[in-house]
């Protein structure tokens, strides 16, 4: 890329680029199966909670938060879309779990996510949950924005070997308002490079939300923005601090705009259906991409060929589960 934040280099629009809402949340640690050292797995809810008793495991869906956000961000939408699949004819019960990726959420609170922070090693911490919960790999992915991309890698490395003879491709991947190829920076208006950079001048402690919001809006930005910024705070003994790794993010950020997946949705995995969902008012789809994306071949002529379908979201912006939950709901829910 011609640009990518660094130190205190610049990182589109942060409100629609990043997630608005924990109960039944586990944080791991397991035992790495090849070495003795700790593998640190991922942060995570269950929606529903796990039943108490020792029944057959439910089919699993794994969703995705997008920048800055966290697995609470999607808790409304999930709940919604398992008790719509539990309610359908046939019945069909769902478990969904709620990630919260590296460098956010709980996540962010344990440490031991090295570097690089990208889309790959985004991808492989889902594998690791996987492996060290001695889960049945997921059935569906679903990732809004930059999880979206974290889908399309998952399936990519699932696809390849990447996690061992074991590993399934999920048989569906709901890619929400998120490019699959490069975005390129001279295409953005750079609302999230600025905001980026703000929180990266800012001190580590952060005296109070009050202090917070009002220095944001000293600077110019929304109130809604200001005050979704403190939203992202927790407390920390007298004063206040990010809930997320500002530097890693940072750097997963440059991943996701700097990873393309067009190779994937022309060839996607045998029996793997790749649904993206692209938002009527988003103001990331570049006219070229959305010709190629409607250029792509449907592949799938039968259920052992994977296959790439394409919906818009009408009367939606970047946050889809919240401008048009419903909308995603009808075209999420058949899919599965």
């Amino acid at each position: 890329m011609a640009r990518s934040l660094g130190n205190k280099r610049p990182l589109r629009l942060l409100t629609r680029f990043l997630d608005s809402p924990s109960r039944h949340l586990y944080l791991l640690t397991s035992s790495s199966s090849s070495s003795a050292r700790s593998l640190q797995t991922l942060a995570y809810e269950e929606v529903p909670p796990p039943p108490s008793g020792d029944g057959p495991a439910a089919p699993t869906a794994f969703v995705l938060h997008g920048l800055l956000g966290s697995g609470r961000n999607w808790r409304s939408f999930s709940r919604s879309l398992a008790s719509t699949l539990s309610a359908a004819s046939p019945p069909s019960d769902w478990r969904m779990v709620l990630v919260d990726l590296r460098n956010h959420g709980r996540s962010a609170e344990l440490g031991g996510f090295g570097p690089p922070h990208d889309m790959f090693s985004a991808a492989k911490d889902l594998a690791d949950l996987v492996k060290s919960r001695g889960w049945a790999w997921p059935d569906a992915v679903i990732g809004h924005s930059m999880g979206g991309k974290v889908a399309l890698q998952f399936a990519q490395s699932c696809a390849r070997g990447d996690y061992g003879e074991s590993a399934a491709c999920p048989r569906l991947l709901g890619v929400l308002d998120s490019v699959p190829g490069e975005v390129k920076p001279d295409n953005s208006d750079g609302e999230v490079e600025k905001v980026l950079e703000t929180l990266q001048s800012l001190p580590s402690t952060i005296p109070s939300r009050k202090w917070l919001v009002n220095h944001v809006l000293e600077l110019g930005f929304s109130k809604s923005l200001a005050e979704w910024i403190g939203s992202n705070l927790k407390k920390s003994g007298d004063h206040e601090t990010w809930a997320f790794n500002l530097e890693g993010a940072i750097q997963m950020f440059n991943s996701y705009r700097e990873t393309s997946y067009w190779s994937l949705l022309e060839e996607p995995p045998k029996a793997t259906e790749i649904a993206i969902v692209r938002a009527e008012k988003s103001d990331r789809w570049d006219p070229d991409v959305i010709q190629r994306l409607e250029r792509l071949p449907s592949l799938g002529r039968d259920r052992s060929e994977g296959k790439v379908s394409v919906h818009v979201l009408p009367n939606s912006g970047h946050w889809v589960h919240v401008d048009n939950p419903k909308g995603l709901l009808e075209i999420v829910a058949p899919k599965f």
